[in-house]
């Protein structure tokens, strides 16, 4: 009886464990069940849930504690808050970030608007307020309207030279907005002219700051043309050229400039746009013309307002000559009145020879003027001679002509056009004859052309023939103040006067250091693309002498691959290793072995000379030293 009262309490006891376990898993398995609807309900699905009995415990990384907190509180809703275990960690802060620094500056004639945010300076000299004085000066009546606020952050790098650049481009633009930051500087502005929006872009150009960004938006008003005026040519190959192309609308152009493809050949076609136009049916009159010129074969087309003259090629049959003419005449709108001729061909005199009656004028690259050939009388030599003295000066004249009192009595005007336009030019000739002028040249004014086709319209009348062999040449052009090749040398040895470029050891391999210095050679030497310059290298005399040239030689091609890897275009760049040959310093020190470790720039011709291919070359001495280290034995 004892034994069966002992066997039912042990019974007892199991059963009474056996169901506390089951219905605490139980519990456990809601409890984790629950819990974890709660989180992702809550999208907090990135915190762990491990459950112990009643207990229900937390885990993972909370972004921050108040996120924390609500996760907390959302379980304690649907559990015993004191059951819950909070292992949670929060994740580290983050520092706060820095604003954007920038100033919005606009200037008008009622006066300069500042608006931004700027760094807090301790110092007042270049604080808000600063700003403000440097600009009152010129704000004028209207003054200065301050809106900028200040916060005190680290100020950032390049901040200071970007904006002392945009302070002194607003106190030069009368009519602008410049939005800056550390990092880039937007201008948008309006010019007087097309000339002055050149002058503009390119002085703001060379000035920016280095570091900065730079975008540049400068707008001209239209020109008003007078006369308004097209020439266009078209030769017996299908070879096309605008000596002058004017255009009253945007639309007008693409129109007359499809016209011009589709006729021949023609590169780069271009045509300003301005007021003046004599008729709003301008571009299909030229389309006409230009779809007529194409169907005669070739020749000139001249619209001088309203004037229309077309002077065929003179290998033209006179039966398609008289077709297309009439058809143009008859196409054209009105207002419109065309002229044609049917020329002889043009000769000119042989050297030696004086058979066809002419006057030529040529003038070198040093600005001087020869006149010759055949003049009205002495009065007409005088109006000549002191037309030309006028136009290049007293002592650049050389006047050798005679007198012919059988020239046309237009001969004089046409000759004084001739030399106008020729005073146009850096240097070139201009051919008069009783039919027919001719001006050749090169210049640095991208308007010369459009220039003299409209003057020599206007002043030799909507009959002349009159052609124009004129070629651009940037390297003349005083707007895009291209520096010449003393300049370019000189600006290469002032940046590595400041920073040298050093190689590795032994090596060929530019140190890391000196990428920095390569890239402010590039952008000068991107301006001096075309001037020539050999880059010669240089060692001191430890070790082998053939050594010593090997890598006095891969050290010159490297700096040459570095600047074409910077997008230099290197055709007229050499690179050549001299070794120990030409020490500049004493050998047996160490300042006069680190002065033979150099590399040398050295110019070869003048910029002109490198543009002109039949000018003689002109040997420079200019040179840069580098930093480098030579081999030992």
């Amino acid at each position: 009886m004892r034994l069966k009262t002992i066997a039912a309490f042990v019974v007892a006891a199991g059963l009474s464990v056996g169901g506390a376990y089951l219905a605490s898993g139980w519990v456990e398995q809601r409890s984790a069940a629950a819990v974890t609807s709660t989180l992702i309900d809550g999208e907090h699905e990135y915190i762990s849930v491990t459950t112990d009995g009643l207990l229900v415990a937390l885990g993972g990384q909370a972004p921050d504690e108040a996120t924390r907190f609500r996760i907390v509180s959302a379980v304690g809703r649907v559990v015993d808050p004191d059951r819950i275990v909070d292992n949670m960690d929060v994740r580290a802060a983050t520092q706060i970030e820095a604003p954007r620094f920038s100033v919005e500056m606009l200037r008008n004639g009622d006066g300069i608007s500042l608006i931004g945010l700027v760094p807090e300076r301790g110092d007042e000299a270049e604080s808000e307020i600063a700003i403000v004085e440097r600009l009152s000066d010129v704000a004028g009546e209207g003054g200065v309207t301050n809106m900028l606020e200040s916060a005190s952050y680290p100020v950032p790098l390049n901040w200071d030279r970007a904006l002392d650049f945009a302070i002194d481009a607003l106190r030069e633009l009368e009519r602008s907005k410049i939005s800056v930051s550390a990092d880039l500087v937007e201008i948008t502005a309006i010019s007087n002219s097309p000339e002055d929006q050149r002058n503009i872009e390119s002085r703001l150009a060379r000035r920016g700051p280095e570091g900065v960004r730079l975008a540049l938006r400068i707008s001209a008003p239209r020109p008003v043309i007078t006369p308004f005026t097209l020439r266009f040519t078209l030769d017996a190959e299908g070879r096309a050229a605008f000596d002058a192309c004017s255009a009253d609308t945007p639309a007008s152009r693409s129109r007359i400039l499809r016209a011009a493809t589709e006729a021949g050949q023609i590169e780069k076609p271009d045509c300003a746009i301005g007021l003046g136009v004599p008729s709003p049916n301008w571009a299909e009159a030229v389309e006409i013309a230009i779809a007529g010129l194409k169907d005669m074969g070739g020749g000139s087309l001249t619209f001088s307002d309203a004037d229309v003259t077309l002077i065929a090629l003179d290998t033209t049959p006179q039966g398609t000559f008289d077709r297309v003419v009439g058809e143009i005449d008859a196409a054209l709108p009105d207002v419109f009145s065309m002229h044609a001729v049917l020329p002889e061909k043009v000769e000119v005199n042989a050297e030696g020879e004086d058979l066809i009656p002419e006057f030529t004028a040529t003038r070198s690259p040093e600005g001087l003027v020869q006149l010759r050939g055949r003049l009205n009388d002495d009065s007409i030599e005088q109006i000549v001679g002191s037309f030309a003295r006028a136009q290049f000066g007293s002592d650049n004249v050389y006047l050798a002509t005679r007198d012919d009192p059988g020239l046309p009595q237009n001969w004089a005007v046409r000759v004084l056009a001739a030399l106008e336009g020729l005073a146009t030019l850096e240097n070139g000739s201009a051919l008069v004859q009783e039919d027919y002028v001719e001006i050749r040249g090169t210049t640095g004014d991208k308007q010369a052309s459009d220039t003299i086709s409209r003057m020599l319209a206007d002043k030799l009348g909507d009959a002349e023939n009159f052609e124009l062999f004129v070629r651009y040449d940037e390297l003349l052009d005083t707007t895009l103040n291209i520096p010449t090749p003393e300049e370019c040398v000189s600006r290469i040895n002032t940046i590595i006067d400041g920073a040298k470029i050093v190689f590795e050891p032994s090596s060929s391999e530019i140190t890391p250091d000196a990428s920095r210095t390569i890239d402010r050679i590039a952008e000068i030497a991107r301006q001096c693309e075309r001037v020539k310059m050999e880059i010669g290298g240089h060692t001191d005399s430890q070790g082998r002498e053939v050594m010593n040239e090997e890598l006095s030689q891969q050290r010159a091609d490297a700096v040459l691959a570095a600047l074409l890897s910077r997008r230099v275009l290197t055709g007229n760049m050499t690179a050549r290793g001299y070794g120990e040959a030409q020490p500049i310093a004493d050998n047996s020190t160490e300042e006069g072995r680190e002065a033979n470790r150099r590399i040398e720039f050295k110019l070869l011709t003048d910029a002109r000379a490198a543009a002109t291919p039949e000018a003689p070359a002109e040997d420079g001495t200019a040179e840069t030293s580098e930093e480098t280290e030579t081999p030992s034995e």
